[in-house]
């Protein structure tokens, strides 16, 4: 009886190493750790995730690892500061010395005391609507780029968490009127701001920006023209990649909305850059300009400055609406 249960466990024992040995080499070539197809650098070059196995419905949530979010935080973390700092801090350092060497370009032949009304209580009332929620929007943005390494150092954790969370709400809700007020400018303004070729002899006479010259314009010159443009395709591409972050997953998939980010951060860099140069034209670089979102009024020597063709349309139907009159009320 115990010579039996000794061959049963000799047979059993030579069986099991039998078995190790054969498989053996497969399981040390499969997790061998110098392997090169095991590498986790090219492990995930050759994968596009690494995914379990989750029992709950949204399986989104199994993925463990995946590569391109590496480059992304890459990207978030380096390449976007250094795109902003250079768009934005070089745009302040260039109208810096703009305005160091140029100054405010005034009105050569003085104010005339007289005002043509230039833009309407509602276009001013969309583009100050528009112009606040972009304040707003740029500021707490940049909060998402820069405030950790700029502001948490200043005023702490707890401020830092509790202005962020408040910067938060403001960028989610203010974006709403911010693009409802891009959908108006575009609207608005469009018929204006198509390019034609008195454009052309604009910006080969620098707008007369540079030096005091005074080319023709009517009601948009080609500098406004571009401000508009930036507006209407820049906030129509901060507005459809905000909103696809803001509703995660509704649209896309993660890779989607790295992308998106991608483009809402680096878009939104550039267009906060080119409304610096914007807010400057409108305030201390030009004599008269802050007048015409402010009152609504332009002085006529301004206008005749600035946009004679404009001027002389105006003068032009405002003739032709007299005539209309008198002619009426002769009959």
């Amino acid at each position: 009886m115990c010579l039996a249960r000794f061959i049963r466990l000799a047979i059993g024992t030579g069986a099991l190493v039998l078995l190790v040995s054969v498989a053996a080499p497969s399981v040390a070539q499969q997790v061998n750790p110098t392997a090169s197809s095991v590498r986790e650098l090219q492990l995930l070059q050759k994968m596009d995730r690494i995914q379990g196995r989750v029992s709950i419905p949204d399986q989104r949530s199994s993925v463990l690892v995946q590569p391109a979010g590496r480059e992304w935080r890459e990207f978030r973390e380096v390449a976007l500061r250094w795109i902003g700092g250079i768009a934005i801090l070089g745009m302040l350092a260039v109208l810096i010395i703009f305005y160091l060497s140029r100054g405010m370009v005034r009105l050569e032949s003085g104010r005339s005391g007289r005002a043509i009304v230039r833009f309407s209580s509602f276009e001013r009332f969309v583009h100050w609507m528009t112009a606040t929620c972009f304040i707003v929007l740029a500021i707490s943005g940049l909060n998402v780029t820069f405030g950790r390494p700029l502001l948490l150092p200043l005023i702490g954790h707890e401020a830092f968490s509790d202005w962020s969370q408040w910067a938060k709400y403001a960028h989610n809700y203010l974006s709403f009127p911010f693009t409802i007020g891009v959908v108006l400018i575009f609207l608005m303004w469009i018929a204006g701001n198509i390019p034609n070729k008195v454009d052309v002899e604009w910006l080969k006479r620098r707008g007369g920006i540079v030096g005091h010259d005074h080319p023709p314009a009517y009601r948009f010159n080609a500098g406004q023209k571009a401000i508009y443009w930036i507006v209407v395709i820049g906030g129509g591409l901060v507005a459809a990649t905000g909103y696809n972050l803001m509703f995660p997953f509704y649209l896309s998939g993660i890779e989607g909305m790295q992308l998106a980010q991608i483009v809402h951060s680096i878009v939104a860099m550039l267009f906060i850059a080119a409304m610096l140069a914007h807010i400057y034209i409108g305030t201390i670089g030009m004599e008269g300009a802050f007048e015409a979102m402010g009152s609504g009024t332009v002085d006529v020597n301004w206008a005749r400055e600035h946009h004679n063709l404009w001027l002389e349309n105006e003068i032009a139907r405002a003739d032709a609406n007299n005539a209309r009159t008198a002619a009426t009320a002769a009959e």
